[in-house]
């Protein structure tokens, strides 16, 4: 921090400071979507398998009203801001996609994981924001109004489980997310971003099946494939299933087949 404070006003110094708050925002965002998935999601299922049903389902709505409120505001704002500083460091970044001595970074090694990795975030936020807290609203507005007394909303169940859905896939995608933001800032693969274009047939490739893969996944998330939201059918299978196991599987093989795109396209 030291050495970024020595030339803060400078192009070079300012970027750095944007990429230490991205980093931290990102920690913070990708730090609560893990509670949830791997914490949060499993104990509340064991609310609701409490043998004092009563008892079970009345302490999941004061956590859901006093705990989940609180940490999805800190998930929320997280998730842009990490967003937002993303973007500013491209607009601080001078050669950022554009031409350099010949070199188009969008046709690099890293100009390509960067942008796998800028495509998964920005997926990942626009579904905290258009998927999972929309629909956590009506659950949050159902916690509270039942132990205020009220009638349940019937609908909350439906909207729990979008969130959920929604929420699930964005560990499934985080893993590969955070390998291709650290390949590319590491210059894992030989090229680098001054380095050489790869060729026109390998980025088309890559980004085929890259984007056939997300797009697949993401649709599926949204309950827009033929089995819908149903637990348990088709490629929902990746978020339901005993405790964690499934959610943790798919990530692991989504990062592998990531692994396995890059090492096959952009090795040089």
């Amino acid at each position: 921090m030291l050495a970024v404070a020595d030339g803060i006003f400078a192009r070079t110094g300012f970027t750095q400071l944007l990429r230490w708050a991205h980093i931290l925002a990102g920690i913070t965002w990708i730090g609560l979507l893990y509670f949830f998935n791997l914490v949060q999601v499993p104990a509340y299922a064991q609310f609701e398998a409490d043998p004092h049903k009563e008892i079970g389902g009345k302490a999941r709505l004061i956590a859901i009203d006093k705990v989940t409120r609180r940490t999805l505001w800190w998930f929320r704002w997280a998730a842009v801001t990490t967003f937002l500083f993303g973007i500013f460091i491209t607009m601080a970044e001078p050669n950022f996609y554009k031409p350099d001595g010949g070199v188009n970074f969008g046709r690099t090694a890293n100009g390509i994981t960067i942008s796998l990795g800028m495509l998964l975030g920005i997926i990942m936020m626009l579904n905290v924001w258009g998927v999972i807290w929309r629909n956590q609203k009506v659950v949050l507005a159902n916690a509270a109004n039942v132990l205020a007394g009220g009638e349940a909303n019937p609908g909350a169940a439906a909207a729990g489980r979008k969130a959920v859905m929604a929420s699930r896939q964005n560990f499934i995608f985080s893993l590969a997310m955070l390998f291709c933001m650290v390949a590319a800032s590491h210059d894992v693969y030989q090229g680098g971003s001054d380095g050489v274009n790869i060729s026109s047939g390998k980025v088309a490739v890559f980004w085929a099946v890259a984007i056939v893969l997300v797009v697949v996944m993401e649709l599926n998330a949204l309950g827009l494939m033929p089995w819908k939201a149903e637990a348990n059918k088709g490629l929902n299978a990746i978020y339901d299933g005993k405790g964690v196991r499934n959610p943790l599987i798919a990530s692991g093989v989504f990062f592998v087949i990531v692994v396995a795109l890059c090492e096959i396209f952009l090795r040089i």
